[in-house]
Order: structure tokens, then sequence, then C-alpha cells
């Protein structure tokens, strides 16, 4: 039997990688990694190693990783952190030395995509419409985007360049609420401000690339965020409500915006895109990894994480009749803490409340 190893295990989105794959035709053992002892004991992998807090993303972390690897000997490794698929990108020739597998992008695609004004500056640079964004070194630059970028009101969007669930995200129109926050988060040189957009209304177009052919994209509407009310920006990463869709302007800006980064793409792009103000879709960033709710696509059909392991593994690749959005529109994805998600259609809510 092949083997898996999957990092950040305990959390939702490796524990629904995880549920996918237990579902897979052909089932592999999975071995777990995370540096909290309390998400590897809550975590559905059959096996369980523990990287220690002060080794991840640190001196020791290349050391600690490959003994795992040297130990389990797992085909292929799914890395399901941002930073650590960068860290792991710098040392790719020893995992492969040892027997294990990648399927990432190359380590300049890597670095430019965890670097949401590197991306920024070539989406632009590539003429796909992207909000108006500064980076901020000092008071002056903040002082200057919040005089230029601002929308009717003023505000503008603040965020750090590298981080997942709107890490930093803030909109604002004040100078000294901004410039604190900056201050709280350590964050000048690090953090942009960019023009407001629709941040309510968002779509994601998950795909699977090998070597620079697409195999599979399903986009997902994101209805509401998780959380909303527990933070400044209403931003959190998690999502609450989830839909199928599909429009072919948010399928050519996303592959658009893939090729902009990557003429030859290889691995997971999740294109995360926010509406403007006329309603064109904005590229905000590109992911690397399996996004949580691939479960989602999972019980509707769609088992995105089985594609991904069977490619690498056993080079088989899926029989689909559509390549980009297979899974009908309309399917819901309702989640909430404590409970189990729910796959329904707008049609069975109705029926509630007729």
């Amino acid at each position: 039997m092949e083997k898996i190893l999957i990092t950040d295990v305990g959390l939702a989105p490796s524990e629904n990688v995880i549920k996918s794959l237990n579902k897979s035709l052909i089932k592999e053992e999975i071995i777990g990694v995370a540096r909290n002892p309390l998400h590897l004991i809550t975590s559905k992998a059959q096996t369980k190693r523990h990287i220690p807090y002060e080794y991840v993303l640190g001196k020791d972390y290349k050391k600690s990783f490959l003994r795992i690897l040297e130990k389990e000997k797992p085909g292929l490794a799914v890395i399901m952190n941002d930073k650590e698929i960068l860290e792991i990108s710098k040392f790719r020739d020893d995992i492969n030395a040892l027997g294990t597998k990648l399927y990432i992008p190359r380590h300049g695609v890597i670095e430019k995509c965890t670097d949401k004004f590197e991306s920024y500056k070539i989406w632009q640079a590539e003429g796909i419409k992207v909000p108006k964004t500064m980076i901020i070194n000092d008071i002056s630059d903040l002082k200057k985007a919040l005089s230029n970028l601002g929308d009717k009101e003023g505000k503008v969007w603040l965020r750090a360049t590298v981080g997942a669930g709107g890490r930093g995200a803030l909109p604002t129109s004040n100078y000294e609420f901004a410039k604190n926050w900056i201050d709280t988060y350590k964050g000048w040189g690090t953090f942009t401000v960019s023009e407001l957009l629709q941040s309510t209304k968002t779509v994601t177009w998950l795909s699977i690339w090998y070597e620079g052919e697409l195999v599979v994209a399903q986009t997902r509407k994101r209805n509401s965020w998780g959380f909303r009310n527990r933070n400044l920006s209403g931003v959190t990463g998690v999502t609450e409500v989830g839909e199928t869709y599909s429009n072919e302007h948010v399928n050519r800006i996303a592959i658009d915006t893939i090729f902009a980064i990557d003429k030859k793409p290889h691995g997971i792009y999740g294109v995360d895109m926010t509406y403007d103000q006329n309603d064109i879709p904005n590229p905000t960033e590109i992911n690397m990894r399996l996004f949580t709710t691939c479960y989602f696509f999972t019980e509707a059909g769609l088992n995105m994480p089985e594609i991904y392991k069977d490619i690498i593994l056993y080079q088989k690749f899926p029989i689909l009749e559509k390549k980009i959005n297979p899974l009908p529109d309309g399917l819901l994805w309702i989640r909430d803490m404590d409970r189990e998600p729910l796959l329904t259609t707008e049609e069975e809510i109705h029926k509630l409340i007729q």
C-alpha cells in the first residue's frame, strides 16, 4: 500500500483532504504531520507524526521533515500550508532523493504567488484587471495611498502581502487607525493598500494542472464568510456558504491569471477573485494547495484530492465530460462550527419556508 504524507493535519483544510482521500477508489495509508499535538490527536490520519513548534520553518525544520520521510517512506507529500509550501520547495531535491514525490509548481512560481504584491505587479504588467495597489514602506506611503486610492468615502483595503485567512485585512479611511494596525503587525514593508473592491462578492477557481495542461477546474462562489462578525474586515478566509458556479468570463480571467505567473502550470492553482464596482472579477491571489471546501466538491461528485494523488502515484488521469466546471451550478455547501457541513440546493431550502 502506498503512503501519503499530509501536513497541518487536525485543521479543516487537511482533514477535508483526508476525508476525500478516504472516499477514493484506491486507498493509501495517510501519515499526518502537525506541530500542535492537539491537532494530531483530533486528526483522522492513520499515522501521526509531530514536528515541534520550534522546528516549524526554523533552522531545524528541514532536518526534522526529512527524518519523518526517511522513517515513513511516503510516495507523495501533500503540503497544506502556504508558508510551508515555500519552505519545502527550497529542498525539494532532497525530498525527491528519498523517493517522495511533490506535485507543486516550480520554486520561482511559488515565490511569486506567496507574495501578493509581487503577483499583483505581474498581473498589472500583463494587462489583467487588478485593484490599484501600493506597498507601504513608511508613513508617507500610507498617506499617499489613502489620498490616491480611496473610494467615495475615502476607504481603502489594507492587507498583509503574505498569509492566508484574510491576514491583516482591513477596510479603512482613517490614517491613525491604519498606522496603528500596521504597527501592531510590525508590517511596514509587508503591507499593501489597494482600491476597495466589492469584498462581499467573491469567487474561487480551483484547478489542477499537469506539465502545462489543465486537468480539471471547478468554480465556487462564496455566498458568505463564516464568523464575519468576529473580524473588523468581515473577511475571515472561512466560507460559510459556498455555491458551485460557472461563468466563461471568470474562466478566462482565471486562466489568464495563472499563465501570467506560470507559462507551464504544474500542480494546484486556486485563483481567488473579488468583484470590483463594475462587476469585473479581479484576481487577488493564487494559492497552491487544496482548499478547505475541496470536500464540498467531493461530496458533489468531484474528488479533486483523489485526482491529484492518482496522477502522481499511479499516472492515472480522470475521464471527464467537462474539464472546466464539471459539477452542476447551484449546489450549496453550508458550514458552521461543531456540526457536519451540509450539501443542498436553494430549492430544498425554499421547501422549508413555503
